[in-house]
């Protein structure tokens, strides 16, 4: 389709990917699977709706705008989707696998043992920010790059959109808690007896009262899905701002990459991944981030030759 762009292509694509694998395997596990998959073909048709509306109106710069930024309005449904999809192929979650692999390689579980031996409210709170500030890289890094030039915005939604979608995909089939299945009961799963720790663990009460984590602990009761931990979206989204940070914004290019190094540690520090978690998503950033710029400028190229 001449209108389509490779943000388009990869958003439709997932969606109707999504779909065809909910009528595929839904079986007792997505209880309402007909409305979800009603829902990924309205979204289809309303998405193509606004491609062809701005292909006939290509002057109008608020449709422009919105035609270039509705990935990021889908963002949210999308993560929280994959939480109602993840017991398709698996039942329960793989984290035994990972808690492991974790002990095999370190002799011990960082995720647990990093805060009960730092258990200090500064430390704490420096990462617990560093966490948080997942949520202004992608925002203010958009923003920026949206007053600078709109081209370069939506390089940059395209790009950091594709991740999203890739990752998204693997917490589907790979439903992993993260270290947070030590502190809570999941329904109709245990962890073996063998990975439990002997000593149930607790956030020590100076972890506890530091703003950055009350902020971080209500943004997981209200946005979390539950199996989406590996690879780390965190790590993989971060990295990919700060490429374009150096890419587009070199005056902040060395700042961002020491907060997005400290985000990467307060992911285990702060018991949301375990170490291999992390090493993924910084492996999926190392693929999908120039895979991404790749594909956005190949369509780029093709969309130009086909008005030419």
């Amino acid at each position: 389709m001449k209108s389509y762009t490779f943000i388009d292509y990869a958003t439709q694509g997932y969606m109707a990917l999504v779909g065809v694998v909910i009528l595929a395997l839904h079986g007792t596990a997505v209880p309402h699977w007909q409305w979800l998959v009603g829902l990924h073909a309205v979204c289809m048709g309303l998405v193509h709706l606004l491609i062809q509306i701005c292909a006939a109106r290509p002057t109008n710069r608020v449709l422009a705008f919105l035609r270039h930024f509705y990935p990021i309005l889908l963002y949210t449904g999308f993560y929280r989707e994959t939480g109602s999809l993840n017991q398709m192929l698996v039942t329960g979650y793989l984290d035994p696998v990972f808690i492991r692999l974790d002990q095999r390689i370190f002799g011990f579980q960082p995720s647990l043992s990093w805060m009960e031996t730092l258990p200090y409210l500064p430390l704490s709170e420096v990462l617990y920010a560093s966490y948080f500030s997942y949520y202004l890289m992608i925002f203010g890094v958009g923003l920026a790059l949206f007053l600078r030039s709109r081209e370069q915005f939506f390089h940059y939604v395209s790009v950091v959109s594709f991740v999203f979608y890739v990752c998204y995909l693997i917490y589907i089939f790979l439903p992993v808690m993260g270290p947070r299945i030590f502190f809570r009961e999941i329904t109709d799963y245990r962890l073996p007896a063998e990975v439990q720790p002997q000593v149930p663990p607790t956030f020590p009460e100076a972890v506890r009262a530091g703003p950055f984590y009350q902020i971080m602990a209500f943004i997981y009761r209200t946005f979390e899905a539950p199996g989406a931990a590996f690879p780390s979206s965190h790590v993989a989204v971060a990295l990919c701002t700060v490429g374009f940070s150096f890419l587009y914004l070199r005056r902040i290019r060395y700042l961002h990459l020491v907060v997005a190094v400290l985000l990467c540690l307060a992911t285990v520090y702060c018991r949301y991944h375990y170490v291999v978690d992390v090493i993924a998503g910084v492996v999926t950033a190392a693929v999908l981030v120039p895979l991404g710029h790749w594909l956005y400028f190949r369509f780029q190229r093709t969309g130009d030759s086909a008005k030419a």
